[in-house]
């Protein structure tokens, strides 16, 4: 069975993504900090019939992220999709305001979290010639929001470099592409917020994984 490793695994758009995955057969490992959080997540998989395992670890600390993934190739095999979509929060930061004590932990959470798990799971990908890397990101990355210059200054750096691996892998088997996501993502959002449910949202990384034809996806209302 193939595998899909989900990274900053969470109730909302996390677990999402491992329904529609799990639902066409994968196994899935989740990977976030809190235990707790993950043996919910594993049960609510059971219950649907998907196999699923946590494998707790801080994006930010990074040989826990290794390990962590490491651990879910060797339970489940090589890593067939890896998707990172880590959430540490939003707090306010304007642009004329922004401090390197600012940026650093959202450059550290975003950017070099994202590589570290590139770096782990990407070799066996190569090496059977076949993956799918996929990105989670706000829609700041590509147009900023006044008062994320923080996370959107990560974000684009996030951008920036998926888009590079894109051109890079897209010859050696692997699709990577980054989905942008500019809209409230829930249910009950407040009163005129663009939104989309969870699941709906989950269905285009399906799509990006099965078509492999495009590197961005940009969800707006």
């Amino acid at each position: 069975m193939p595998t899909i490793a989900i990274v900053g695994a969470g109730p909302g758009l996390g677990l999402s993504i491992a329904k529609v995955f799990g639902g066409h057969g994968f196994q899935v490992a989740l990977i976030s900090r809190s235990k707790d959080n993950l043996d919910a997540l594993v049960t609510r998989l059971a219950e649907a019939g998907i196999t699923a395992a946590g494998f707790p670890a801080d994006v930010s600390d990074l040989p826990a992220l290794t390990a962590a993934l490491q651990e879910a190739g060797e339970r489940f095999g090589a890593i067939d999709v890896l998707e990172f979509s880590p959430y540490s929060g939003l707090n306010m930061v304007a642009p004329e305001q922004l401090s390197v004590d600012d940026l650093r932990p959202e450059i550290e959470h975003i950017l070099y979290g994202a590589v570290t798990a590139t770096q782990t799971a990407l070799p066996a990908m190569l090496a059977v010639g076949a993956g799918t890397l996929l990105f989670s990101m706000g829609g700041g990355a590509i147009t900023p929001y006044p008062m994320l210059a923080h996370m959107n200054a990560a974000q684009a750096a996030l951008r920036n470099w998926v888009h590079n691996l894109h051109n890079t892998l897209a010859d050696k088997g692997i699709h990577v592409a980054n989905v942008a996501i500019n809209v409230f993502i829930g249910t009950n959002p407040p009163e005129g917020v663009p939104h989309m449910a969870p699941d709906d949202l989950a269905q285009l990384y399906w799509n990006l994984h099965i078509r492999r034809d495009q590197a961005e996806h940009v969800v707006t209302a």
